[in-house]
Formats: C-alpha cells, sequence, structure tokens
C-alpha cells in the first residue's frame, strides 16, 4: 500500500514540476521581444548585420602598399590554447644596428584547431591581427582550413 502511496505522489510531484517549468515558459513567451530576432539567412546575406563583439576566424591586417605590423614576435603563438597559429621567421642582420631580428616568413593560421578564444589578438603587441566576421569557412577538404594570413611579398611596416 505504501509502494502505491509513493507512486501516485511522485507523478503529482512530476506533474507540478511540469506545471512550475510551463508557467516559466509562457512568462517568457509572453515577455519576448516583439521584433523579429531571426536572420532568414541565406536570403538576407547582403543585408546581415553581427555585433560588434562576433568572432568567426582571425585575419592580418595590411595596407595598400602590402605592409603589416606583425613583427614576428611570436606572443600570439605562446598565447594559443591549442597551438593553430604557428610563426616561421628567419633571423636577419638588421643594417642599422647590426644586430640579427627576426623577420616574419610565414604566419600560418589553422582554423580547423582555432576556439575562436580571442586570445592570440589580445597578446598581439602591435595589433597586426584581428577577429574578422567572416563565418562562412565551410569547405570539402580539411586542408584548406590551413591558411598563411601575411600575403605573399608582404613587409613590415616601418
Amino acid at each position: 500500500m505504501n509502494a502505491v502511496i509513493n507512486y501516485f505522489s511522485e507523478i503529482i510531484g512530476g506533474f507540478k514540476t511540469l506545471l512550475q517549468g510551463m508557467g516559466i515558459t509562457g512568462k517568457h513567451f509572453i515577455r519576448a521581444r516583439k521584433e523579429i530576432i531571426t536572420q532568414q539567412y541565406p536570403d538576407n546575406r547582403d543585408t546581415l548585420t553581427f555585433e560588434d563583439r562576433y568572432r568567426a576566424q582571425v585575419y592580418m591586417e595590411h595596407d595598400e602598399n602590402n605592409e603589416h605590423r606583425c613583427d614576428a614576435c611570436q606572443t600570439c603563438e605562446i598565447a594559443c590554447p591549442n597551438g593553430s597559429i604557428e610563426i616561421i621567421f628567419d633571423r636577419v642582420v638588421d643594417p642599422k644596428t647590426g644586430k640579427k631580428k627576426k623577420v616574419l616568413d610565414k604566419h600560418i593560421y589553422h582554423l580547423g584547431m582555432c576556439t575562436l578564444c580571442n586570445l592570440c589578438v589580445l597578446a598581439c603587441p602591435t595589433n597586426a591581427i584581428k577577429m574578422s566576421h567572416e563565418f562562412e569557412t565551410a569547405v570539402y577538404d580539411r586542408s584548406e582550413l590551413t591558411k598563411a594570413l601575411n600575403k605573399p611579398g608582404s613587409k613590415l611596416k616601418e
């Protein structure tokens, strides 16, 4: 007899919690924003907008002379928690000082390994890399997710 009472009390308790959850959902449904929030992608590709804080992938800024600000300090590579950035550099003698300095050869970015955490951008002392809003990155071959961020023939901005 005691088992039957426990059984029905659990059913009644479950029904109460169901009603509580439905009440919370109903309140949010009634108080919801009236404007449309859902974006109809890809139909609105031309008018698609993003918040400033939206992060999609890393890119390197170049100016009109194909110059960048990356001095190959490797801070972004060290800050990356899962190794999605590789800096390949050469040591070249600076004619002004006579000392060796790093010169960027390739700034390699593995989008397939990136968690879009923004730690590399925050760590960069020269603001050479930034997060873009480019989100269409679907590819058939995973090797296409590896990119060289510095453009061919680019050099360090003075």
